[in-house]
């Protein structure tokens, strides 16, 4: 395994993308309907959406709290290349609610079911957003033959909680409690029918839609989320992070040869945030990135400037680049084992 030195000097340099396909500003209005849903247990059904030939199938595995809507520019300029599918997870978009807990396990369960359900041609290169990150390293991990390669997009810090100061830590628990409160009167709200009336702190609820989001895609995300499912399925998920992200990237993480592109953001700025934590969130966040950079023969780190944390969405052109350097790649035998975060 490479050092954390050695990556963070040699292999984070700056991606400078071409453009591969004409780069759609809004999305389409066919993200307003389903794609295909893909039964993958008695009841229930993921929505996929699939679109590009090629030789290769690219996996696109959204952040929290998103679905297959925010890869629309990264799918548009991958289409000619490869065989493109980004899917909604249990309980948003147009996918049925998934059992609880929606934990790391569940959607990497839900994930190789899809998988299978859909008969997508393996191995498959597998693109995470954020969290998404996580679950598609995970996958790796169980099914390490079914995957071509990895290109994770600005995971987050990892482990940094146990380093931050006590006082912040009872802030951040004291903020949990605040959140939990506000989705559970969302939550309410949605099963009394009357999210979409609220007023006061319930208004909040439901943000207003992002510019990148047409019209028609605004009023089915906004149809969705006034159902009971996306509040039960967002709750647990936060949950859910706080267990994932608690835990540092074992040193002993290990994905042999397969090719592997750490794609980051620059540091953002922390307003509000003293020095002493936003320098442990930043510092955390680079050892993060640079242990999996190095968790592969064949990885490394790439930095996108003028990007905030959804890369997909401010530079999807660095995304699609570095899914195409790894879609050149030979498939290689893995070495190695990884324990889960």
């Amino acid at each position: 395994m490479k050092s954390i030195a050695c990556v963070a000097l040699l292999s984070a340099t700056v991606l400078s993308a071409p453009v591969l396909a004409e780069v759609p500003q809004q999305t389409p209005d066919t993200y307003a309907a389903a794609g295909e849903r893909v039964t993958i247990a008695p009841g229930r059904a993921l929505n996929l959406r699939c679109s590009g030939e090629g030789p290769r199938t690219v996996l696109l595995e959204a952040g929290g709290n998103a679905d297959s809507a925010t890869w629309f520019r990264v799918q548009s300029l991958l289409g000619p290349q490869a065989r493109v599918c980004a899917y909604d997870r249990a309980g948003y978009g147009f996918s049925d609610e998934g059992p609880l807990p929606r934990n790391l396990e569940a959607d990497v369960a839900d994930l190789a079911a899809l998988v299978e359900a859909a008969e997508l041609p393996k191995p498959l290169v597998l693109v995470g957003h954020s969290l998404g990150s996580n679950i598609v390293r995970a996958y790796a991990q169980q099914h390490p033959q079914d995957v071509a390669a990895l290109v994770l997009v600005d995971p987050p810090e990892q482990g940094a909680e146990a380093q931050l100061p006590a006082d912040w830590k009872q802030q951040a628990e004291a903020g949990r409690a605040q959140r939990n409160a506000f989705l559970d009167a969302c939550l309410a709200a949605a099963e009394a029918g009357t999210l979409d009336a609220g007023e006061g702190p319930l208004a909040s609820c439901l943000r207003a839609a992002p510019p990148w989001q047409s019209a028609a895609v605004a009023a089915a995300t906004r149809a969705y989320k006034l159902k009971p499912a996306y509040w039960r399925t967002l709750r647990s998920e936060l949950d859910a992070n706080t267990t994932i992200f608690a835990s540092p990237v074992p040193e002993t993480e290990s994905y042999g040869d397969l090719p592997l592109v750490v794609v980051a953001a620059p540091a953002a700025e922390m307003p509000g945030v003293p020095p002493e934590v936003a320098k442990v969130l930043q510092a955390t966040r680079e050892q993060t990135q640079a242990r999996l950079a190095a968790a592969s023969r064949n990885g490394r780190r790439v930095e996108v400037p003028d990007s905030s944390h959804d890369v997909q969405l401010d530079a999807p052109e660095a995304v699609a680049e570095a899914v195409a350097s790894v879609l050149v790649s030979e498939p290689r035998a893995r070495t190695g084992s990884g324990s889960l975060p």
